[in-house]
């Protein structure tokens, strides 16, 4: 009701019968509350930030999960910025256990090279042969995986050096190569398996396999790209194709023909004769297997093209294919 001019008079506000009036709400200051927040070292995005999720506590028939947040703002933000777990250490593609590995096999390298040129110039010892073949091994093992890294980078692992595979075989046919080496040159300095016109042969020949299976064995993995892998492939996948060119014009697994007479050269320039013929028998065995194993696949993979492909191109490995 009116007094006439001027504000009319405030009605009062209404209740329910039963319950107690409601009582206003306080007045929201903003100004004020940013000036707080500026005293006490906060900022208004910090205010945002914690306000971004609300949690829904209405009634659902959705579970608890679906209600609440999984992360809060903050730990999401810190989930994006965070680099990808495999490449934490002790993971598979660890940065720490790939640039401890390179170190090493650098090391490794290094140290043989001197060695050689230091035992060439200052004696006439045949002992150089073991640090070249420790060098052989660091080349091998670091080319592994820099080839793998660079040409098939999905698949480039800790475990793409190879230092442990088939292990622990694969270290006691190394350690058993070096020690027939030491203990033949220093026990039997005059003795050869072979006539001894032919040492230098030998010797040549040695060398021309480590360096061309090398060559090859690396030539492969690059030109395969990404259909080349380390484990046999039970699954085609995508990026696999069938490389018919290149190196695979004339060697069919020319990574394995590679590796096999790499093996068999190290034992000639290490003028072995027990790991020699024991070098032959393993990895012809370990060879003539997954090759028989893997063209399985590679039949059921490309059906035709890889039954002609094979027909046409031979391994060059004995009695294998």
């Amino acid at each position: 009701m009116s007094t006439g001019k001027g504000s009319p008079t405030s009605s009062p506000t209404p209740s329910t019968p039963g319950l107690p009036p409601l009582a206003p709400l306080p007045e929201h200051d903003e100004e004020e509350e940013e000036e707080v927040l500026w005293a006490t070292g906060f900022s208004s995005r910090r205010r945002s930030l914690a306000h971004l999720t609300a949690i829904n506590t209405r009634a659902s028939d959705k579970t608890a999960d679906n209600l609440l947040p999984l992360l809060s703002p903050v730990a999401q933000l810190r989930e994006q910025m965070t680099p990808d777990k495999p490449y934490f250490p002790g993971q598979p593609k660890s940065l720490e256990g790939i640039a401890l590995r390179s170190f090493c096999l650098g090391a490794a390298l290094a140290v043989s090279l001197i060695s050689i040129v230091l035992v060439l110039a200052l004696t006439s010892s045949p002992l150089w042969r073991l640090p070249f073949f420790v060098g052989a091994l660091s080349t091998f093992h670091f080319l592994e995986f820099w080839t793998t890294a660079k040409y098939n980078t999905p698949a480039a692992t800790v475990s793409a050096f190879l230092l442990t595979a088939n292990w622990p075989a694969y270290a006691i046919a190394h350690t058993a190569a070096l020690l027939e080496c030491l203990l033949t040159k220093l026990l039997f300095p005059d003795w050869s398996w072979a006539p001894a016109y032919t040492g230098h042969i030998i010797l040549l020949l040695g060398l021309v396999l480590v360096f061309g299976g090398q060559f090859i064995r690396s030539t492969a993995m690059i030109q395969a790209g990404q259909s080349f892998n380390h484990i046999v492939q039970h699954r085609k996948r995508d990026s696999h194709s069938l490389v018919t060119t290149g190196i695979y014009a004339t060697l069919r697994h020319p990574a394995y023909f590679g590796f096999f007479w790499w093996g068999l050269g190290t034992q000639l320039v290490l003028g072995n004769i027990v790991c020699l013929v024991a070098y032959t028998i393993v990895l012809w065995k370990f060879f003539s297997a997954r090759v028989k194993r893997e063209e399985a696949y590679l039949v059921r993979f490309f059906g035709d093209d890889y039954a002609e492909y094979k027909k046409k191109v031979p391994t060059m490995m004995p009695f294998i294919g």
